[in-house]
């Protein structure tokens, strides 16, 4: 498209950096904006699955091998008890048996150090905090707390949950919190919990860890615990002996991962959703991911999602002769699919902690007429409809 000759992109997460890697097949002017000073190692662990492997791949070839040896591509399952005791194991190599992509699970830090490596530092810039932007005919001010004011043909809000281009576009409010309080870090220590290759999964009462081995040594553990209403911790101290009084009954071997790390590491939050929209661009601005259609992390496709958003604004923008068209396109393509995601995630986050799981069960397969079985395979087996038209720069 010759009307396209520079690209705003707010947040420089995961979904923000992978769709300015997409959209520099297709112009060389992408700018991504991001309010952090630096690229601290901070973030949890997370799982890539085979849709977001699939669209990963497609756009920037190569990257999954990348991300393989960044982090674990899980072999095998674990079903553990609050003790630590091992109830149950599973075969992790179903994935790619069945969709051709394994289970990878990674630091979020480290994903977002591959793909900023995939773009020139001087088109990311730190320390921008976005305070809001204004649209005319042909172009979009941009507008930072710094006081800097640029000018974009396309603005994309990838800023998350709390997006402030969302905020600005749309004005419905703060996020939906999900009754689940959560606390999560990556690790280096030496435990005995997995093995390389190994996910684990403890289940408590109203609580539950997950374990993931991410790569050099690196196990996160992420903790959630069903709570009506959240209050944040007044500070690090106090996180940490918050979340080790709920562990007292909890095994040695697990209350000694949450021991072992500094205070200040620990990330406290509660579980938060949005409501599906049914449009998400006006003008010359749009969002994506978090920001567009943010999704409780029962069903482990916030990332994954992201990934294919990404991929397909860059696809519509190729194909298209408007920014209007594209845009409606975009809409077009993924707006059906994520609602039904999200829809789908949100009551698989209140399955955690329901002791008769049967009718949320029932909720799901009638919200989307598909089986557990049946919305996994159609999730999974998403994949690339064309390559992307590479670029010159």
């Amino acid at each position: 498209m010759q009307n396209i000759k520079k690209v705003a992109i707010i947040g420089a997460g995961l979904g923000g950096l992978a769709v300015a890697v997409a959209l520099r097949k297709l112009w060389c002017d992408v700018q991504v904006y991001e309010k952090a000073q630096d690229f601290r190692p901070v973030g949890g662990g997370l799982g890539l699955l085979p849709n977001g492997l699939n669209f990963l791949d497609a756009i920037e070839p190569g990257i999954v091998e990348t991300i393989k040896n960044s982090g674990c591509e899980v072999k095998v399952s674990v079903l553990k008890n609050t003790q630590g005791e091992t109830i149950r194991t599973n075969p992790g190599s179903r994935f790619e048996d069945k969709y051709g992509q394994p289970l990878i699970t990674v630091w979020w830090w480290r994903l977002q150090q591959i793909l900023a490596s995939k773009l020139p530092s001087e088109n990311i810039h730190l320390n921008h905090r976005c305070t809001g932007f204004e649209q005319e005919e042909d172009h979009v001010f941009i507008y930072f707390e710094n006081g800097k004011k640029v000018s974009a043909d396309l603005l994309i809000g990838a800023d998350g949950i709390n997006s402030v281009v969302r905020e600005a576009l749309i004005g419905d409010g703060k996020p939906r919190y999900l009754g689940s309080m959560s606390w999560r870090t990556v690790i280096k220590c030496h435990q005995e919990l997995l093995n390389p290759g190994e996910l684990g999964f403890v289940k408590g009462d109203q609580e539950f860890m997950y374990l993931l081995n991410v790569g050099d040594g690196h196990i996160s553990w992420l903790y959630r615990k069903s709570s009506p209403d959240y209050t944040l911790s007044q500070d690090v101290d106090e996180v940490k002996s918050r979340l080790l009084s709920q562990l007292t009954n909890w095994g040695e071997s697990l209350r000694s991962l949450v021991e072992a790390t500094p205070a200040e590491r620990i990330l406290e939050g509660p579980i938060c959703d949005r409501l599906p929209l049914k449009s998400w661009s006006k003008g010359r601005v749009t969002l994506l991911g978090d920001a567009a259609h943010p999704m409780a992390p029962a069903l482990g496709q916030g990332a994954n999602s992201t990934f294919e958003d990404a991929y397909e604004l860059a696809l519509c923008f190729s194909q298209a002769s408007s920014i209007e068209e594209a845009l409606a396109t975009y809409e077009q393509r993924r707006i059906p699919r994520t609602e039904l995601i999200q829809n789908r995630s949100a009551l698989g986050e209140t399955r955690y902690y329901a002791t008769n799981s049967e009718p949320l069960d029932q909720q799901m397969q009638e919200q989307s007429q598909m089986t557990s079985e049946e919305y996994q395979d159609w999730v999974f087996n998403y994949k690339p409809s064309l390559e992307l038209i590479p670029s010159s720069v």
